[in-house]
Parts: C-alpha cells; sequence; structure tokens
C-alpha cells in the first residue's frame, strides 16, 4: 500500500532560501506573498577572456513567492564579453514560466540580469484573501428589498465593468454569506498534517493550542495510473452519494467518503454546545453552522492531498457531492473553496441551491425551520428567519461564487418541499454570472427527472454528470452546459430581477 505523509506549517523551511528547489508548506505565512513575486535569486558566475569572447551563464533561482519568480543573469567580462542569460522560475503554490534575460556585449560588457518569471494560475482556498471589504452592517439596519440582489454591484455602489473586479467582488458575496448566512469559515489553521494512502487519509490540525484529527475513506478506480481526481462524497450511501459510484470510478475518478459528522455533529449537539472537529479548535459556543464546518472540514482534506505530492491523489481534480443535508453542504463547499474544481449539490433544499426570497412563496421547508432543525446555519441568520427579503445576499450570488469552475446542480421536482423552483431561479441567476465572465457552458442543472424518491440514483443525470467529470476532473472532453428544469419547477427570473448583465471587457 503506498503511503505518503505529509505537512502543512505557517512557517516556512529557512533552508528553502537556500536551495534551489525544496518543498514547502502551502499555507499563508512569512515569505508567502499572494500576487507578489517573492523570490531566490540564481547566484550569477563570471568568465573573462582575452581578445575572445566570453559567454556566461547563470544558476536558475526558484522563487517562493505565490504568482512568480526571479532569477539571476550571469555577467560577462573581457575583451568582447557576452553576458549570460539568467532563467527565472516562479515557485510557491503556482507555478510561473520565467522570462529570459537580456544580453550584455561589448569589451568587458556585463550580461543581462534574468526575466521575472511568468504568472501561473492561481491555486487557493480563497484567492481575494488580499481584497478589501467595506464593513457590513448590523442586520437591524438592513432595508427590506424585495427582488434578488444584483451581484454585479459592488459594495461601494458601482457595479463590475470588467472581468477581473470578479475576484475581490466575489470575495464581498463571501463576507456577506459568512456575516449573514454561514458563519465565519476560518482561514488555514496553524498546522495540517496528515497522509494519504490507497485507502485513507488522515487530517491532523493545529490551531491557537488545540489540536483535533479526523479520517476519510478512498476507493480508488481499478486501472490507470496516479495521481487520480477524486469526488468527495458527503456521507455515503443514503443522503451521502446517490451518485453512481461505478459511474465515476469508471471514468477513472476516485471516490473519497467524507463523515461530516466527525467536523461538525448534529447528534448530542446545540447551538450552545456544537461539537465535532472543527468546534474542538473553535469553541462549541461558535456562532459558524454546520455547513461552514463541513466546509473547513473538506478544505483540510485537500490541504493533505496538495502537500502529498501528488503519487495517488491529484488535488487540482477535485469534485464534491452529497444529497439533501449533504448537498447543503456540498454546494456549501463548493462556493468557499476555490481549489474545488467541480461542484455537484443533490436535492439541497432550504438552505442549499434555493433562492431564500422565494421559499415562502413556494411552500418549501421555512427559513425558520431550516434554522430551528438543526445548526446548519449560522447564528446570525436567525435574525432573518421571518424578513428573508433584508438579505443583503440570497443563494443565486453563493452560486455565483462557484464561477468560473465547474458547478451541475442536480434536483427533484416531484418534492415541493425541496424549492426546486426556487433552486432554478438561483440557477438562472447565478449563470448570468458564469455567462458575463465567459463561462457560461461551466454551468449544468437537471431537475427533469421521472423518479420522486428523494437522493434515488437516476438515470438523467448520468450523461451530464459523465460530461461534467470529464470537462473538469480527467479534463478529456469540453461540453456545453445542459440546464433542464421539471415543467412543474421552472422557475422565471425576471420576475426576480431588476438588474440587467452587464457585458464585461
Amino acid at each position: 500500500m503506498t503511503l505518503q505523509r505529509v505537512l502543512l506549517t505557517s512557517t516556512l523551511v529557512p533552508a528553502c532560501v537556500a536551495l534551489a528547489a525544496c518543498s514547502v508548506d502551502l499555507s499563508d505565512g512569512p515569505g508567502v506573498d499572494n500576487g507578489g513575486s517573492t523570490s531566490t535569486s540564481g547566484a550569477a558566475t563570471s568568465g573573462s577572456a582575452s581578445g575572445g569572447t566570453s559567454t556566461v551563464s547563470s544558476t536558475t533561482g526558484t522563487g517562493v513567492g505565490v504568482t512568480s519568480g526571479t532569477g539571476g543573469g550571469g555577467a560577462g567580462a573581457g575583451g568582447d564579453g557576452v553576458g549570460g542569460t539568467g532563467a527565472g522560475n516562479g515557485g510557491g503554490a503556482t507555478t510561473g514560466t520565467g522570462g529570459e534575460g537580456g544580453s550584455g556585449t561589448g569589451a568587458g560588457g556585463e550580461g543581462g540580469s534574468g526575466g521575472e518569471g511568468g504568472s501561473g494560475t492561481v491555486f487557493a482556498e480563497d484567492e481575494g484573501t488580499d481584497c478589501v471589504v467595506p464593513s457590513l452592517p448590523d442586520s437591524g439596519a438592513l432595508p427590506t428589498v424585495a427582488k434578488l440582489p444584483d451581484p454585479f454591484m459592488k459594495l461601494d455602489g458601482s457595479r463590475m465593468s470588467t472581468k477581473a473586479e470578479w475576484r475581490c467582488r466575489r470575495q464581498e458575496i463571501k463576507k456577506q454569506a459568512e456575516k449573514y448566512i454561514y458563519g465565519t469559515k476560518p482561514p488555514k489553521p496553524d498546522s495540517v498534517s496528515g497522509t494519504v494512502t490507497n485507502t485513507r487519509i488522515t487530517v491532523n490540525v493545529s490551531h491557537g493550542g488545540k489540536s483535533t484529527s479526523f479520517n476519510v475513506s478512498v476507493e480508488l478506480p481499478t486501472g490507470g495510473t496516479g495521481p487520480y481526481p477524486a469526488i468527495i462524497g458527503l456521507g455515503g450511501g443514503f443522503l451521502g452519494f446517490p451518485l453512481n459510484a461505478s459511474l465515476v470510478k469508471g471514468e477513472g475518478v476516485a471516490v473519497i467518503t467524507y463523515d461530516p459528522y466527525a467536523v461538525g455533529a448534529e447528534s448530542g449537539a446545540s447551538r450552545t454546545n456544537k461539537r465535532g472537529a472543527f468546534y474542538d479548535i473553535y469553541g462549541s459556543n461558535s456562532t459558524t453552522g454546520l455547513l461552514a464546518a463541513w466546509s473547513w472540514g473538506v478544505s483540510r482534506i485537500i490541504d493533505v492531498i496538495e502537500a502529498s505530492g501528488g503519487e495517488i491523489l491529484a488535488a487540482d481534480a477535485i469534485g464534491v457531492s452529497g444529497c439533501s443535508r449533504f448537498g447543503k453542504g456540498a454546494f456549501t463547499i463548493g462556493a468557499f473553496d476555490q481549489r474545488v474544481a467541480l461542484t455537484l449539490p443533490i436535492e439541497s433544499g432550504s438552505g442549499g441551491v434555493p433562492i431564500w426570497r422565494g421559499i415562502p412563496g413556494e411552500g418549501a421547508q421555512s427559513p425558520s425551520s431550516a434554522y430551528g432543525e438543526t445548526y446548519w446555519l449560522g447564528d446570525a441568520f436567525s435574525a432573518f428567519t421571518s424578513r428573508v427579503t433584508s438579505l443583503p445576499v440570497d443563494t443565486h450570488e453563493v452560486v455565483a461564487m462557484v464561477a468560473p469552475r465547474g458547478l451541475f446542480i442536480m434536483d427533484n421536482p416531484h418534492i415541493a418541499n425541496l424549492g426546486p423552483k426556487s433552486a432554478h431561479v438561483a440557477v438562472l441567476a447565478g449563470a448570468e454570472v458564469y455567462s458575463a465572465l465567459g463561462a457560461g457552458s461551466n454551468i449544468s442543472y437537471v431537475s427533469a427527472v421521472a423518479d420522486g424518491n428523494h437522493c434515488a440514483q437516476r438515470s438523467e443525470w448520468n450523461e451530464p454528470l459523465r460530461k461534467s467529470i470529464r470537462k473538469f476532473l480527467t479534463k478529456t472532453e469540453d461540453s456545453p452546459r445542459v440546464i433542464s428544469a421539471a415543467s412543474q419547477a421552472t422557475g422565471n427570473l425576471s420576475e426576480w430581477r431588476d438588474w440587467a448583465t452587464p457585458t464585461l471587457d
């Protein structure tokens, strides 16, 4: 059985500075600049020639910044000397392509310095940590707004005009969703360690002098070689992973079974006495609800996979799925961790995909019932159980938080309590953000299914699921989106918005 042990801490190993390449943790800490270009430059060498030509090269510098590194160029000396060429390599959490250093010519001329490493694709749990979000008002100061909030309207009152603005606009939505709906999902803890094997992942967390741990099981597909993409299924079995597991593994994708109750328990717990690994760290009186706690747990699983070296599982090809309450969890997980490549919520109901504003009129589980059934939602949501129109954020914007990553939402039109019409509206409104970002084909939705049983496997989902896996996890196919709503559960977006979708530069 293959075993990999990994360790993530908030402090970089000092020896990394002296090495051309080394393994470092992926947590934010000294020496890691989100979006910066901190680097270690290679030392230059010099050559000399009498009346001849000197060609000089430099060693290659390896940066430890998040987006780029800088390599040092060599210096030539001597008659008609030719300076060396330096190459910079971006390092850290993303890969940058190094630029070529300039050449210096002439008698005793100096060689050019190495170019800066190019920016690679950011791979982070939260790409917008550097964004400045204005202070948010208390719930009692919020006005009543019947229509869905404009996802393109920034908190300073201006509307987005470029795609680049989405990174910080998303961060504003995230902060609103945490403050008013879910409770805070804390950033990466001080230390995360764990092991990855063919059958199991262990996660150990330490933060603020407190420690906890939990495990998840792994089923690898037969055939092929690692690193395998994986779908994290919340719960397992009924309410957990009603997807066709044979189909998933047949596509070369591993199945990770995650027990959310190990991280945030329902049984034997209450709002004033929350239990599970998350609350071991952040306190039984934390105001964060289960959905954000479960999301935190999956982020720690991805931390361990990411740091494991990629022999068994691929951290950049992770999906997440669950049904019912675990569908709510899968939706929240995909929205809050930008490393999740494919989000697959199923029949999530109130507290999941359906817009809060639509639930009372549709006859779905009421906001007060969803809040009171257990502590899925953050404590602060109590202020909105009877006045959801005061929410400054709604679930269509949580759908948009997933953009431009893969999202396939599956629903059941036969159970009114799930709010399928309100879910369809959330998808249609969230899809406007996907389209504005040029990623309209990355969101799919299917509620046109014949079987009315809750959390059953459905043949209508198989083909769009297969296409989503191939597009976002195995990256072997690029398919258009599928939006297929049952006739009895079709939402009308025009009834819910008074804003238009901008054309973004």
